[in-house]
């Protein structure tokens, strides 16, 4: 078996605050293999997010270990193993969108012509080919998403790290984002961890449910998902469907029973 490309192993963070500390994740344990699509779903404040940061350096635990490809986080941001994307689309308003997506690439130094093949290439993976040269701006929300994401894959790594990308989308763009996302995630074999609030998208995306309780954030529930690959939208009325999203329901109210 490879070695799990992202492992958690007792792993915990505490803020320290004015007023008290703040116990964000505790004792959480779980591994990740390539490929997967591994969605995190919680109540707000159980640690979705925070360990997210923990995998990308952006925060350091207070106790246990995490690795990213046998690295630790650091080492992995050195090698820009991941690519994250961002509740916000996060664009550059003044550059128009193949600039925003050129911002990592200029910052790893790459020659202007592997820049622009890169940008083309990511362009067309989330289908916004013939748009590189418009302001964020005039795009619409879900545009500008798709091309936070397109920034994300510009890195060309094997990682991608998504904070609730679609949250304060409507219904019906999300709906569409989540299957071109899953269309992507088919055709690049990316490993993916996914953040949301929102069970039909879990159970909609992912090979494996995450289902976090309360603060202080620890794993209640790791949900296989038994769906098949392909899935269109109208999977979601599938008894098979309906049954995971049931359990994934079930471990969040007993999550917050544990509290």
């Amino acid at each position: 078996m490879t070695n799990p490309v992202v492992s958690a192993q007792n792993l915990s963070l505490t803020f320290q605050t004015a007023d008290a500390p703040v116990h964000a994740l505790k004792d959480v344990s779980l591994d990740i293999e390539q490929g997967d699509f591994v969605s995190f779903i919680g109540p707000s404040g159980c640690g979705k997010t925070t360990f997210l940061r923990v995998v990308a350096d952006l925060e350091q635990p207070t106790g246990g270990t995490v690795t990213v490809n046998g690295l630790t986080p650091a080492q992995a941001r050195q090698q820009r193993a991941y690519g994250y994307v961002f509740q916000a689309a996060s664009l550059l308003p003044w550059r128009t969108i193949n600039d925003n997506i050129a911002v990592p690439l200029e910052v790893m130094g790459l020659p202007k012509s592997e820049q622009k093949e890169r940008i083309e290439r990511v362009l067309d993976l989330v289908e916004l080919s013939g748009f590189g040269a418009k302001y964020p701006w005039q795009l619409s929300g879900g545009m500008q998403q798709r091309a936070s994401i397109a920034r994300a894959l510009a890195f060309d790594a094997d990682l991608l790290l998504m904070d609730e990308p679609f949250g304060a989308l409507d219904e019906i763009v999300r709906d569409t984002l989540n299957e071109q996302l899953l269309a992507l995630w088919e055709q690049t074999n990316k490993t993916v961890l996914f953040v949301t609030h929102s069970i039909p998208e879990a159970v909609f995306l992912s090979t494996r449910i995450v289902v976090m309780s309360p603060r202080p954030g620890r794993v209640h529930d790791v949900i296989e998902t038994t769906l098949p690959k392909e899935r269109p939208l109208d999977i979601r009325e599938s008894p098979e469907f309906l049954k995971i999203a049931h359990r994934v329901r079930e471990g969040l109210r007993a999550g917050h029973a544990d509290e």
